[in-house]
């Protein structure tokens, strides 16, 4: 892993604000480093007031360095796998700097370590007139056996034979071994651009030790040739790359315009991390569209993956269930799998859930309206009892105007079965109605409410440290944000709220 000095970082930072944010620009003028450590050095700048420190590991702690230093080093030292497990950090090249800093020499690389021509050329010279085992030559010349083999594949093929036959003597012929290397060391000159270019596709591009050269685009492949011009002939780089001139020319042109899409690249940054990291390209598009920025979808889109802004996936988690069999019985399934509604408290949906954090468990109890799917009401306890959901449901039925008498949706659980829910639903004239035992389907709006809350809320977060009372705060938060600002496309790109506020039903 290249370590690059403070000056160096803060040059190439500055450099990074002043073209409005364009990575292939800094690499083009620069030559380093790799899009993924770029952002990660402007994320500190920003982070520390314009100012980059001299040790600084962005918004990770020590202790969670450790702990995905060490994750790697337990499960197989695969990149991916550990980010992947943990949920963070967000790019392959921030956990292998951590890797190097924490445990040297301990990373996984699917690459041969740098050596020169005339190296390689003398390690494969060694390994066909051996006398010894193949795997003390590559011990000598400090890489693996297979990696030897790699480099004698490449330079004779695969017909030339490695190991001398027993009784033989190795050739001993001056003249002649002089001309082999003569000949290795022209075509290790041959084929080192196409080396260098394996190597750039993981530290210009950020792309993983497998990454194929050959898949990387034409904007990608120019990035790579300008920052090995010093190195090498761009006839042998093009070359290497599979790259007509023609479209190198193009692609050097392109990247020094300056970039049309400049303030709308802030502005779409801006929103996705405003929104915490859940909203995708298209409700990104619908916030640019409603303040009056015209782009396409499709541009969004790309703007939105050169940046990296990935929106939050699910993750595998154990299910929690209620059901505590038949303690009373059930009410009729009176709405099937229909959850329209016309007009606001005609149809709400309730339901328990579990979140797991480091400090213990919580339950989340809301109910959910139908008509927008904005939460009437909701509360978190450390104990799925009765009092909890007795509480929620008088806190919902609180918020209904006289007349109205919503169908309160619910599964089998032993919440919805209790006498003192029954009581104040016959008391505030509630219909009751519950889905088939066992049958997810029934209940899939608010499995679908769950799942949404888990991905935006919870999921990719670190927990450790947090408190369980601090945890109910993020949870009662992002219930206000779902209700009043979080975007749905379903109801015109607006919220729940901004919905009701249209329609005429809330001030």
């Amino acid at each position: 892993s290249v370590m690059y000095s403070l000056d160096q970082k803060r040059r190439a930072v500055e450099l990074y604000v002043r073209y409005d944010k364009s990575c292939a620009a800094v690499i083009n003028e620069l030559g380093y480093p790799s899009r993924a450590r770029l952002r990660t050095w402007h994320a500190e700048y920003v982070e520390h007031g314009g100012v980059l420190p001299a040790h600084s590991h962005g918004r990770y702690t020590e202790e969670q360095r450790r702990i995905a230093v060490s994750h790697y080093l337990t499960h197989g030292r695969c990149n991916a796998r550990t980010r992947r497990a943990l949920g963070y950090p967000g790019c392959y090249q921030v956990l292998a700097d951590w890797v190097d800093e924490l445990a040297p020499a301990r990373r996984r690389s699917s690459l041969p370590r740098p050596v020169t021509a005339d190296g390689m050329a003398d390690a494969v010279v060694s390994l066909v007139t051996r006398k010894g085992s193949a795997a003390e030559v590559a011990q000598a010349y400090g890489v693996t056996r297979d990696i030897l083999y790699g480099w004698k594949y490449r330079l004779l093929g695969k017909e030339v034979p490695c190991a001398m036959a027993d009784g033989d003597d190795p050739p001993n012929d001056p003249d002649e071994l002089r001309g082999l290397v003569r000949s290795l060391r022209r075509e290790v000159k041959r084929l080192e651009p196409g080396r260098d270019v394996l190597e750039g596709t993981i530290e210009i591009l950020g792309k993983g030790p497998g990454a194929d050269p050959n898949r990387p685009a034409n904007r990608e492949k120019a990035t790579l040739a300008e920052a090995l011009r010093s190195r090498h002939r761009l006839k042998d780089l093009l070359e290497a790359l599979r790259m007509a001139r023609s479209s190198y020319q193009y692609q050097v042109g392109a990247m020094r315009t300056p970039d049309r899409y400049a303030g709308t690249r802030a502005r779409i940054n801006d929103l996705f991390r405003a929104s915490g990291g859940v909203y995708g390209y298209r409700r990104v598009h619908a916030c640019l569209r409603s303040e009056g920025v015209v782009i396409s979808e499709k541009v969004c889109a790309r703007i939105m993956r050169e940046e990296g802004l990935v929106a939050r996936t699910s993750a595998r988690r154990l299910r929690y269930s209620s059901y505590r069999g038949e303690i009373s019985r059930a009410p009729e399934n009176l709405v099937g799998r229909d959850f329209r509604a016309a007009t606001p408290n005609e149809l709400w949906l309730t339901d328990v859930t579990e979140l797991r954090i480091p400090a213990g468990k919580i339950y989340l109890s809301p109910v959910v309206d139908c008509y927008d799917g904005m939460v009437v009401s909701w509360v978190t306890s450390t104990s799925p009892d009765a009092k909890m959901a007795n509480s929620m449901l008088r806190a919902a039925v609180g918020t209904l105007a006289a007349g109205e008498r919503p169908t309160i949706r619910s599964d089998r659980g032993g919440h919805y079965r209790w006498p003192g829910w029954v009581e104040i639903c016959e008391r505030e004239g509630l219909t009751r109605s519950m889905s088939r035992k066992g049958c997810c389907p029934d209940n899939s709006a608010m499995e679908g409410f769950f799942g949404r809350t888990r991905v935006e809320m919870f999921y990719g977060r670190d927990w450790s440290g947090v408190s369980i009372d601090a945890f109910m705060d993020v949870v009662d938060g992002y219930m206000h944000w779902y209700n009043e600002g979080r975007i749905k496309m379903s109801l015109g790109c607006r919220s729940p709220l901004d919905y009701r506020r249209a329609m005429g039903f809330a001030a």
